[in-house]
């Protein structure tokens, strides 16, 4: 691989990670509601739900997906279905009490990350994304797995970088979910959001 094509890989990557999906509504959300540290406590998740999902992908279990009608359809209603889980948690979720000026998590770090790494392992749109946008920067020529391992740093480098700015323009924009109708509208607009990609992921197709 030369220096080039990794500068591209690494432009295409930032290009798609900026459009947000269900792992920056989650973060963005609990960065508004609970604070920085619960926003920071889904960041790990991300970015090790995403390795999970990369690495079995590009190993070989992309391509059983591929061929297998049951497998996939399995994978893509399990995330839709966990999608849609989330969505009608953070619906129904109280307002009354949330303290927008402290920064106490509401729930333990950890569940906030094995939540965050659910959802991006998940992804039902993650295998056929990565075994259709990764293997254009590899060249046939040259080791596969050494590419393959500097592809994934660099895709979840680029996505981590992209999680913590999204974390800390939500942190710094707390002082405007006071009001519980404002928090109330926001919690719905990102239940909405998460229901969208829900849906959405029933209608992925498998990677060809």
């Amino acid at each position: 691989m030369t220096f080039e094509t990794w500068i591209a890989f690494a432009l295409a990557s930032t290009i798609v990670v900026l459009i947000p999906g269900p792992n920056i509504v989650l973060t963005v959300n609990y960065a508004i509601r609970d604070g920085k540290r619960s926003g920071l406590a889904t960041v790990p998740g991300v970015t090790v739900g995403a390795l999970i999902a990369m690495s079995i992908s590009l190993l070989g279990a992309g391509a059983v997906l591929a061929t297998s009608v049951f497998l996939f359809t399995l994978l893509k209603f399990a995330g839709a279905i966990y999608l849609l889980w989330l969505a009608y948690s953070l619906w129904t979720a109280p307002i009354d009490g949330v303290q927008v000026d402290g920064d106490t998590p509401a729930k333990p770090l950890a569940k906030l990350f094995w939540q965050s790494l659910l959802v991006s392992a998940l992804n039902p749109k993650g295998p056929a994304f990565y075994i259709a946008f990764v293997p254009q920067f590899v060249t046939p020529t040259a080791p596969i797995f050494q590419q393959f391992a500097i592809l994934i740093a660099t895709f979840l480098g680029v996505a981590t970088l992209n999680t913590l700015f999204w974390l800390f323009c939500a942190a710094s924009l707390r002082a405007q979910f006071k009001r519980p109708a404002v928090m109330r509208l926001f919690n719905r607009t990102g239940a909405g959001c998460l229901g969208i990609a829900g849906v959405f992921a029933t209608q992925v197709s498998r990677p060809t």
